[in-house]
């Protein structure tokens, strides 16, 4: 008995009532709406609008999930043709079995038909993508650990997966859990994609090329592992050839991209580029409205602490004026009560001189009508 192990869930389903909740589909769903969200941040960055990843995706899920199935039902066919099978379940999706070389064949095409009905390049909206559909595959891999499906070679590792169905072929044991190697390996190439990105500014198709790339070297590996029937060419497993084929065509789109277009789109969506600045311009227009009214309300202020200023000062003017006025009056009422002055003294001094030498000649006078008398 193994110590430590990865187990396995009892059951891949658990049914709400009348409605089966699946794990492998919750997966799938998962992983779209992941790749989705990631492409479009990545879009936006590359001067595309909010939105149009989503839109293409309508288009490339259905059909990846159409060619995942076709390619697995294609080249896994006695389990639904031969004898004894049912050639029903080829449609049961949910109970698993999507070959990722059909999804991206044709979940390419789909994506061709959305972006040629958006008018934008397909490469650059695979360039956008590319890294988020790895980690939709990482998550993706979990569904078969759901179906307890895809599992390498016998092992006791720690980290062995434990199988306990017996159906389909199945032997209860300790298993390499290649569905986590995948899913592990699926992360470092989608963080490699985003990092080489950033690093060569890959364009034109070619960070989707260098994410097929790095996951064709893993899957080669992984796929050696695999104890599951599959058909074999020359003493290797067809993934393993398809997975070698395939590398050798993204490598050389990489190079062949490289020469004939080298850099990055500079417009990756038509209008685009135009609704920015008309936003930037919207935006500006909003600020220097109110920046026009702030200041309005600032000059406001500004006259009003004037006209307060003004009125302090005509009303201090005001006070000062009506106190020289009554300044004034006081000086002008005490000036019309009289007092002595130099001039009222000259003048009752002159009267004075004069009624004395009046006097004097009126005593002088009689003195000599009185000599008269006598004599």
């Amino acid at each position: 008995m193994e110590l430590a192990y990865i187990p396995s869930p009892s059951h891949g389903v658990l049914h709400l009532g009348p409605i089966p909740l699946r794990g492998y589909a919750f997966c799938i769903i998962i992983g779209v709406f992941l790749a989705v969200w990631l492409g479009n941040k990545r879009w936006i960055a590359r001067g595309g609008r909010s939105g149009t990843v989503a839109d293409i995706a309508v288009w490339a899920v259905p059909f990846g999930l159409v060619g995942g199935r076709l390619y697995h039902v294609i080249t896994d066919y006695e389990l639904y043709f031969s004898e004894g099978r049912d050639w029903v379940d080829a449609f049961k999706v949910w109970q698993g079995g999507l070959g990722i070389w059909g999804a991206i064949a044709l979940g390419a095409l789909g994506a061709w038909i959305g972006c040629r009905r958006r008018g934008i390049p397909l490469p650059a909206w695979a360039d956008a993508v590319a890294p988020g559909i790895a980690f939709a595959q990482a998550c993706g891999r979990w569904g078969n650990w759901f179906n307890q499906e895809l599992y390498g070679k016998p092992t006791d590792v720690p980290w062995a997966l434990h199988i306990t169905s017996s159906t389909d072929g199945r032997v209860p044991g300790y298993y390499h859990p290649t569905f986590l190697y995948e899913s592990l390996w699926c992360v470092g190439v989608g963080f490699l994609v985003i990092w080489a990105d950033r690093r060569f500014k890959l364009g034109h198709g070619r960070a989707f090329a260098l994410y097929v790339a790095a996951y064709c070297v893993g899957r080669g590996w992984i796929e050696y592992m695999r104890v599951d029937d599959a058909h074999h060419i020359l003493g290797l497993r067809l993934n393993d050839w398809t997975a070698m084929v395939v590398f050798l065509l993204a490598v050389a789109y990489i190079v062949i991209s490289a020469r004939l277009r080298p850099g990055r789109e500079e417009i990756v969506e038509p209008g685009a580029a135009e609704d920015t600045p008309a936003e930037g311009d919207a935006s500006a227009s909003a600020e220097d409205e109110a920046g026009g009214k702030a200041a309005d309300r600032t000059e406001a202020e500004a006259a009003g602490d004037k006209t307060g200023d003004k009125g302090d000062s005509d009303a201090g003017a005001s006070g000062d004026a009506d106190e020289s006025v009554d300044l004034g009056k006081e000086s002008a009422t005490g000036s019309a009560e009289p007092e002595p002055s130099e001039s009222t003294e000259s003048a009752e001094s002159a009267s004075a001189a004069e009624s004395e030498e009046e006097s004097g000649a009126g005593t002088v006078a009689r003195d000599e009508a009185g000599s008269a008398k006598k004599s």
